[in-house]
C-alpha cells in the first residue's frame, strides 16, 4: 500500500491556517489600536499641546485604517482565494498618506522626497480609478 500526499491539499490547508492566524493577529491589532487611540483622548484634556496630540491622533487613526485594510485583503483571499487589487492599493494609498503627514509634522521630509511621494500618490490613484473602471466585475455587466 503506497501513500500518496496530495500536495495542492497540503499546500492550500497550510496558507488557509497561516492565513487564520494572521488575521487573528490583525484582529488584535485592531483592538490595540482602536484602545490606543481612546486612551489619548483624555490627554487633550491637559496642557500637553493640541499639535502633538493631533498629530498622534491622526497618526494612530492612519495606522488603523492600514491594519483595517491589510485585514479585508487577508479576509478577501481566504473567501475567493485571490487578492483585490483595489485593497492593496488603498492600503499603499494609506500608508503614503501617514507617511507624508507624520514627514510634514515632523519637518523631516525634503521637498524631494514630498515631490517623490505625491507622485506615488498620484500614480497609485490612477491605478487605483482604472483597476475600479476596469475591473472584471464591470466587464461582466
Amino acid at each position: 500500500m503506497k501513500l500518496t500526499i496530495d500536495h495542492d491539499v497540503v499546500f492550500k490547508k497550510t496558507t488557509e491556517w497561516i492565513i487564520i492566524v494572521i488575521l487573528y493577529i490583525l484582529l488584535i491589532a485592531l483592538f490595540l489600536g482602536a484602545i490606543r487611540i481612546i486612551l489619548t483622548i483624555p490627554s487633550l484634556l491637559e496642557n500637553e499641546g493640541l499639535d502633538v496630540l493631533f498629530y498622534q491622533l491622526v497618526a494612530n487613526s492612519l495606522t488603523l485604517f492600514i491594519v483595517i485594510e491589510f485585514f479585508k485583503t487577508l479576509q478577501d483571499f481566504s473567501k475567493h482565494e485571490r487578492i483585490k487589487l483595489t485593497y492593496v492599493i488603498d492600503a499603499t494609498i494609506l500608508i503614503v498618506l501617514r507617511e507624508i503627514s507624520v514627514g510634514l509634522f515632523t519637518k523631516e521630509l525634503s521637498y524631494l522626497m514630498i515631490g517623490a511621494l505625491s507622485i506615488l500618490l498620484m500614480v497609485m490613484g490612477t491605478i487605483r480609478v482604472m483597476a475600479v473602471r476596469y475591473s472584471p466585475k464591470a466587464e461582466k455587466m
